[in-house]
């Protein structure tokens, strides 16, 4: 188990953003990571890490013990949990999302 909670913390350190998601960037396999890509999409967000929970049912479950959040699609940025679906949607309409990515260095 701690295997899979390094490689979270791994990943979500060693990238600036991370999406842990259903299916990949190119084909979501939920509506909800249909729309945090979308929305890191319409932001102009280039370079995004996604891994894709249901490759590894311990990745799956392990990134919700790693947050203590329930649900899938779980967005990092520098290493610092910012929400599911729900939370990057309305911190993509009130302009928080754009203005973070931009202070963490991963818009141009």
């Amino acid at each position: 188990m701690s295997d899979v909670q390094d490689f979270i913390r791994e990943t979500v350190t060693d990238n600036t953003v991370v999406l842990f998601m259903k299916g990949t960037a190119q084909m979501p396999q939920c509506g909800f990571s249909a729309r945090v890509i979308q929305i890191l999409r319409a932001v102009g967000l280039q370079q995004v890490v996604t891994v894709n929970v249901l490759d590894d049912e311990e990745v799956r479950q392990g990134i919700k013990d790693f947050s203590n959040w329930p649900t899938i699609p779980q967005l990092y940025v520098k290493g610092e949990f910012l929400g599911g679906s729900d939370i990057v949607t309305e911190m993509y309409e009130n302009g928080e999302l754009e203005t973070m990515l931009r202070e963490a260095g991963a818009l141009e």
